[in-house]
């Protein structure tokens, strides 16, 4: 059984190198070392997530808990850890220097001299904690950190406080863990990649490169009731040049709606949004309309819901968005906005996953299997490689409300998170930016107790970090500034005078007149005359733009 003091040392060495060759190295020797159970959890640790993406657990750990589980465990306040996190920038840090002050004895010097806890006693603590509910959970919240923090060195706390807050910042992304995988159990690289891409599970993958090889990898696939990422589109600089890349095109609307992702399993329906999120709970006449609909035992399929307002065009997507997550009042909210859901592709069939199929293969499959009702409709597709009967439906569906239109391959395969010209965009107006919120300032005057301007970053997934890219206080109205403040409060781990840092948790919708060269920010970028549109809630941190797209837009744009 590894000790997590293990796993904190290898963290620590990959912290003071910056070559990912190197770092690669690392990390393969520690997977190849551990057993099984432990290369699980590690192939997620190691990115800083606690569970994989495909499963509803998260910690559900917010700063403030996090700081009291600090102070409670070192004998100190609250306020001198929100302090400690404030001059150091990070709450691993705080940690560390809050324990090495610590004036209560731990609860394993009863039994022992030294204190040591496992790999996998770390995991089942921070699951215990994902299953606390209800009443008295933050209590137990507590009660499981302070175990955690009592019965390790001040060094390990450091990697236990990042891992509560699922943000490790040692600079290892997907790219690493799955050439270090690869390294570690003699695979290839792209057998690994394409494991990730259809379980969405990297300790799946390295368990089964280690079990099986090659042979088990190439045998993965997608199941049901485990979400995938969804395969994504690219924009186009035109109709005439997407014809010219592609040839023939099958053409649908590009609905102003939220993806959604459906398993069916027999009688039970799950709908996961686009961060795979299960959000079936808030959204129950769209399971009913599926149970009409749906003739198959087992499915996955890919859709966008719409929220239709009473002249039959979409309604804003922000108000969409209020039906995602709902908890509570969800009768009323049906009522308030209704939801039509459009289904344009299909990933699995009783048993058989069709991802390696064609699109039109894929699409008379998704033909047979669904029945329109109201409410519920399979996408219109055209085939054809005729500019003007494209450029008529694109103005149809901005004529309907719609965003635009997609061209697809008419032979693309379905590829789970990848981008690319197999399925592009056109939209009528300048590409748009969803960046995260790294930090953000207090306002003056009357706006002195609001958030009133926002620091941006876009992605380095090669890293694992964020790259600052501007700051965005423009298009924010004053009920707005107030939900926003509201809702950062509780993401605030570090704050010096006017300036926050915040938990990167939170995208915003960004448009702008122009990306620039830059020296003022990481990224090497600015943006000019940035503008905020809305926060996408129905994206994740890492479904954020990177700093690859940032670029070819701006190469786009000379």
């Amino acid at each position: 059984m590894t000790d997590f003091s293990e796993f904190a040392l290898v963290c620590q060495k990959i912290e003071k190198i910056s070559g990912s060759i190197e770092i690669t190295s690392i990390i393969s020797d520690f997977l190849a070392q551990i057993d099984d159970d432990e290369l699980y959890i590690v192939a997620h640790f190691i990115r800083g997530k606690v569970f994989p993406q495909w499963s509803d657990m998260e910690p559900g750990i917010g700063p403030n808990l996090l700081y009291t589980a600090i102070a409670k465990t070192a004998g100190i306040r609250v306020l001198d850890v929100k302090n400690m996190v404030r001059d150091l920038g990070d709450v691993g840090a705080a940690a560390r220097d809050s324990l090495n002050k610590k004036t209560q004895v731990s609860f394993s010097a009863f039994f022992k001299e030294e204190s040591s806890i496992s790999i996998k006693d770390v995991h089942s603590r921070f699951s215990d904690i994902a299953a606390s509910s209800g009443m008295g959970s933050q209590s137990a919240k507590i009660r499981n950190l302070q175990y955690l923090f009592s019965n390790v060195s001040p060094d390990e706390a450091v990697y236990i406080s990042r891992l509560a807050i699922e943000e490790l910042r040692i600079g290892v992304g997907e790219g690493i863990v799955r050439d270090a995988i690869a390294k570690a159990f003699n695979v290839d690289a792209e057998l690994v990649e394409r494991g990730y891409m259809l379980t969405n599970d990297l300790g799946t993958v390295a368990l089964t490169a280690r079990r099986e090889g090659a042979k088990g990898l190439s045998n993965l696939n997608i199941k049901i009731n485990r979400p995938i990422k969804m395969m994504l589109a690219q924009i186009a600089e035109s109709i005439k040049s997407a014809v010219s890349d592609i040839g023939e095109v099958a053409v649908e609307w590009k609905f102003d709606g939220a993806r959604v992702q459906i398993h069916k399993d027999y009688d039970h329906i799950a709908l996961y949004s686009r961060r795979l999120e299960n959000v079936t709970n808030s959204l129950p006449e769209l399971v009913k309309k599926l149970k009409q609909s749906v003739r198959a035992e087992q499915i996955i399929l890919d859709g966008e819901v719409v929220a239709v307002g009473k002249n039959g065009k979409p309604m804003p997507f922000q108000q969409l968005l209020r039906r995602f997550r709902r908890k509570y009042d969800i009768q009323q909210m049906q009522e308030e906005i209704s939801l039509t859901l459009n289904l344009f592709d299909i990933m699995y069939i009783n048993g058989r996953s069709l991802i390696d199929l064609p699109l039109t293969e894929r699409r008379k499959i998704l033909a047979v299997h669904i029945q329109n009702v109201e409410g519920l409709t399979l996408a219109e597709q055209n085939i054809t490689s005729d500019c003007g009967a494209i450029q008529q439906i694109y103005e149809n569906a901005l004529l309907a409300g719609h965003e635009g239109v997609m061209l697809k391959n008419p032979s693309s395969l379905y590829t789970p998170g990848k981008r690319g010209k197999n399925w592009l965009k056109i939209k009528p107006i300048m590409e748009t930016l969803d960046l995260v919120v790294v930090g953000g300032e207090w306002g003056e005057g009357r706006r002195a107790h609001l958030i009133g301007s926002y620091t941006l970053a876009c992605l380095d997934t090669e890293n694992n970090t964020h790259l600052y890219i501007g700051k965005v206080g423009t298009g924010i109205d004053d009920k707005q500034l107030k939900e926003l403040t509201e809702s950062f409060k509780q993401l605030i781990i570090a704050e010096e005078g006017k300036e926050l840092q915040f938990e990167p948790r939170i995208v915003f919708e960004i448009a702008y007149e122009e990306i620039q060269k830059s020296s003022n920010y990481s990224s090497g970028y600015a943006l000019r005359f940035p503008r905020f549109l809305g926060v996408r809630a129905d994206k994740s941190p890492q479904d954020a733009d990177t700093i690859e797209r940032v670029e070819q837009l701006y190469i786009k744009m000379r």
